[in-house]
């Protein structure tokens, strides 16, 4: 495990900043907003941009891993994540809008990468917990985000906030340096990287059954995710009387949830030695968690929200680890990047299509509760797909192409 320790340190508050970043632009939106003079539902906009973005950079990832190194790329993901904030910084629409470029361009090659230098450094029995380990930078960035930015920019405005972190995205660089010359030994320099290339990693996706299945339940997997976060807010404000303030920890609850929960499914799945019938049990959970969440009133008590919400929170955030050292283990030796690039097109294709179908279910009529049972129910079905799937326990991997 010790080999593993900087590789795993490093990867993680590579994602952390590279997280905080995204995070960075919806903290500052009000002030931003204002003073630009940007609708302040801009925000929507923009992070559906970064996403779109990271889906297209998250293809290229593969093959600027092995020209570059996985280091040098995560290298380079700061810097655009970092420049990416600067054109924000600079206040008018367009630089915002190429801000939101930037930032996915950053954004979409990190998992790759990381999952590269993991798939390398991580003993095989702890895959599952090591890599859901890593994955806690994402709602750690966010949380990081909403809890340093804010006082940034009540010290020396929105730009100051957005400027401080893309400081700590280039000292993180410079961190991330003495550690390249280890990890990035595989690196091939004279590799020639083409646009047709960014079909391998769909190829290695699709032409691969178990790929192809996890592929296709993260979509529906992150759609209920980000679901959750983005609307869980308005629905207990909306339609259960509860303040900002009070919902908003709520929302904490389901963070947290899945901050805890990612790392006891990782140790629990490299136990158990079954991580697809863990998804498949953990999608199930998300069911009832949402039905749960639909039964809310204004007659439960907030512990008893809290409870469900942080259980909500441990089944749609806390799946992603384990899911990400599937893949990696899934793909041919040397193309976990590639594989982890191509699976996270439908991954993030659920995060761009996930909100607006819940808005759309909302605006024709459905309530808040019914519509998280709606968005639940392909997740439930993908967690059978999956169960049947593992039905005979554990066996070897299928041979990849």
């Amino acid at each position: 495990m010790r080999e593993a320790l900087f590789p795993l340190a490093a990867t993680t508050a590579v994602q952390l900043l590279v997280s905080m970043a995204v995070v960075t632009v919806p903290v500052i939106a009000p002030e931003l907003s204002r003073e630009a003079g940007l609708a302040p539902a801009f925000v929507g906009l923009f992070i559906a941009a970064v996403y779109g973005v990271s889906m297209l950079s998250g293809l290229a990832a593969g093959g600027l891993v092995r020209r570059l190194g996985a280091i040098r790329v995560s290298q380079g993901c700061l810097a655009a994540c970092a420049a990416g904030l600067a054109l924000v910084a600079g206040g008018s629409a367009p630089l915002v809008a190429a801000g939101a470029l930037l930032l996915g361009v950053g954004y979409g090659p990190i998992t790759p990468a990381s999952s590269h230098v993991l798939a390398r450094t991580t003993p095989a029995g702890m895959m599952s917990f090591v890599f859901s380990l890593k994955q806690t930078g994402v709602p750690l960035g966010g949380a990081l985000a909403g809890a340093v930015v804010p006082p940034l920019v009540l010290w020396g405005g929105w730009r100051a906030g957005a400027l401080a972190v893309g400081a700590a995205c280039l000292a993180t660089i410079a961190l991330a340096q003495p550690l390249r010359a280890a990890l990035d030994a595989d690196r091939e320099p004279g590799r020639r990287l083409a646009a047709a290339g960014l079909a391998g990693p769909l190829r290695y996706t699709l032409g691969h059954a178990g790929l192809r299945r996890l592929a296709v339940c993260s979509f529906f997997f992150a759609a209920l995710q980000l679901c959750l976060i983005t609307f869980i807010v308005t629905h207990l404000t909306r339609n259960l009387g509860y303040s900002l303030v009070a919902a908003g920890l709520m929302l904490t609850a389901a963070q947290a949830g899945g901050v805890l929960a990612r790392i006891a499914w990782g140790a629990l799945a490299d136990r158990w030695g079954r991580p697809v019938a863990l998804l498949g049990l953990v999608a199930l959970a998300m069911g009832v968690a949402a039905l749960a969440t639909s039964r809310f009133t204004p007659q439960w008590p907030p512990a008893a929200v809290a409870a469900v919400c942080a259980a909500f929170g441990a089944t749609a955030i806390g799946w992603n680890g384990v899911y990400l050292a599937q893949v990696a283990r899934l793909a041919p030796p040397g193309h976990a990047g590639d594989a982890t690039g191509g699976s996270l097109v439908f991954t993030y294709g659920g995060v761009l299509f996930g909100p607006p179908a819940f808005s759309l279910l909302v605006a024709s009529g459905v309530d808040y509760a019914s519509a998280y049972l709606l968005v639940a129910a392909p997740a439930v079905a993908c967690g059978l797909w999956l169960l049947a799937a593992d039905r005979g326990g554990a066996r070897p991997a299928e041979p990849s192409p």
